[in-house]
């Protein structure tokens, strides 16, 4: 199966010049991935390129007009071709998690629509966009890291991306928690040893670790995902154990 992605920008040298390289970049040359750029400028309705007006209003900054806009993202339908499903990067979208990710890629072409200045026309945006995403609460300068955010962690769930499904089903937010800390050779470093479960060779032990740890990170740096798991008795008390002490928000056990 091949994932086309289509971004619609004014900076196509951005997405592309990213998405050349690593994991993506091979995808790509198997022929697992088709990444394709469309310049909004080159859609423009004037002599000029100019794809931006002030606004109505008022307020300072300017805004991507809607006919360069719909021009651009017209030019990738084809006669007969199902509608692509059309996504704004936006700090106003849903924020983006691993359940978006893997609905995303059960599409067989993204169109993917970069803002910039103080961001697009509603009015296009009610005419073509299925949803809007955001990767994060904060705003950047326009829409193309978000792009490449996206592209990157769709891409991962397409068959043959990745080596095989094992490369990413037990990674952080694939089942609501993050990951157990990884070591490497050596064995001990900078008088820090690998913890000794790791080295025994006793795989449920170290599925269990894993699993456990799992769980504390996540209790310690995400509470907002914590919340949301129901946990054993057997895990309180490693998260207790872990922690030193018991927290309040803990229940009785």
């Amino acid at each position: 199966m091949e994932l086309i992605f289509t971004v619609l920008t004014l900076f196509p040298k951005q997405i592309s010049d990213f998405m050349e390289t690593s994991i993506v970049g091979r995808a790509t040359k198997k022929g697992l991935l088709d990444i394709r750029c469309v310049d909004i400028r080159d859609h423009a309705d004037n002599d000029h390129g100019k794809v931006d007006d002030t606004l109505y209003g008022g307020g300072k900054g300017m805004l991507l007009a809607c006919e360069p806009v719909y021009r651009a993202w017209n030019s990738v339908l084809s006669g007969g071709d199902v509608k692509p499903h059309t996504v704004y990067l936006s700090p106003k979208g849903k924020v983006l998690n691993q359940d978006k990710v893997i609905e995303l890629s059960q599409h067989k072409h993204l169109v993917l629509l970069c803002g910039h200045y103080e961001g697009i026309d509603q009015r296009v945006l009610d005419s073509v966009v299925d949803e809007e995403i955001s990767i994060g609460d904060y705003v950047l300068t326009g829409g193309e890291v978000a792009a490449c955010v996206v592209i990157d962690a769709v891409s991962r769930m397409i068959p043959g991306v990745l080596p095989d499904a094992s490369a990413y089903e037990n990674e952080s937010h694939m089942h609501g928690t993050l990951e157990s800390p990884h070591y490497t050779k050596p064995d001990e470093w900078n008088g820090i040893e690998v913890p000794e479960v790791l080295r025994n060779g006793h795989h449920a032990e170290i599925e269990k670790w894993r699993r456990l740890e799992g769980l504390y990170l996540t209790y310690k740096n995400r509470k907002d995902l914590f919340e949301k798991l129901e946990l054993t008795p057997d895990e309180w008390a490693y998260i207790i154990q872990r922690e030193g002490q018991k927290p309040r928000e803990m229940p009785e056990i």
